[in-house]
């Protein structure tokens, strides 16, 4: 999961520029952690603990200024993306001191912002990403867990149908759906909403009292009996995407 950092003391920045990270994201389909600070030394404490990927930054702030937090950031973090933004553009010289990917002028500019985003995000490892190994009739085939739109089970195989539309089919397997799926299912954004089906909650478009419809038009059966549990599970994933901080 991408993480991501806020910091200005501005409340009200704070807010536009969040939304249009929100946007961005889910514009996107990314799945990122986005937290805000009012305070730089709020995010110093904080990333004695916490790793984030990128942040995003003012630049004229109490007590700590954007570019002294940012040499502190960078001297924690070589790999980590920067992006300043900011009502004064005289620090711009001094703010490449921490190498940042761009520097923006407030009123930021929707466009702008997510080109630099989209420059930023492309230039992250997110090494940590799960896999699964699938063992299929003639190799051994390692898929990562957010290209998975659903795993089905048939003909004591599973079926592993992947969001660019490949299908990859797993050799015959000894345990059942649920078993095979368990390590699968760890993850918040899978759910078992059928018998037969796990569905990767990213990628849902549509839900209905029987069905899950996914990007490209798929459709994944809920089981009658599931409904209530699979309805209030989605809802609680719905909602925490949407207070993500």
């Amino acid at each position: 999961m991408l993480n991501i950092a806020l910091c200005d003391d501005q409340p009200a920045e704070l807010v536009i520029i969040n939304n249009y990270i929100k946007e961005y994201l889910e514009t996107n389909r990314i799945d990122a952690d986005v937290k805000e600070f009012t305070h730089p030394d709020r995010l110093l404490n904080s990333i004695e603990s916490e790793c984030f990927h990128l942040y995003l930054l003012d630049i004229v702030m109490p007590m700590v200024s954007g570019i002294e937090l940012g040499k502190e950031i960078r001297r924690l973090d070589r790999e980590a993306q920067i992006i300043y933004a900011t009502t004064e553009p005289q620090f711009a010289l001094q703010a490449y001191a921490v190498s940042p990917i761009n520097y923006l002028v407030k009123p930021i500019k929707k466009a702008q912002l997510f080109d630099t985003l989209s420059l930023a995000i492309s230039k992250i490892d997110l090494g940590q990403e799960q896999t699964f190994a699938v063992k299929t009739a003639d190799s051994l085939r390692v898929i990562k867990l957010s290209d998975i739109a659903c795993c089905e089970y048939c003909n004591h195989a599973v079926m592993f149908r992947l969001k660019n539309g490949e299908n990859v089919l797993s050799r015959t397997i000894r345990e059942n759906f649920s078993e095979y799926t368990a390590r699968i299912l760890k993850d918040r954004h899978f759910l078992q909403c059928h018998t037969s089906f796990v569905v990767n909650l990213r990628w849902v478009e549509r839900f209905t009292k029987d069905s899950f419809t996914l990007c490209g038009g798929r459709t994944v059966p809920i089981a009658a009996k599931q409904y209530a549990l699979v309805r209030d599970t989605f809802m609680d994933y719905l909602m925490a995407k949407g207070v993500q901080r």
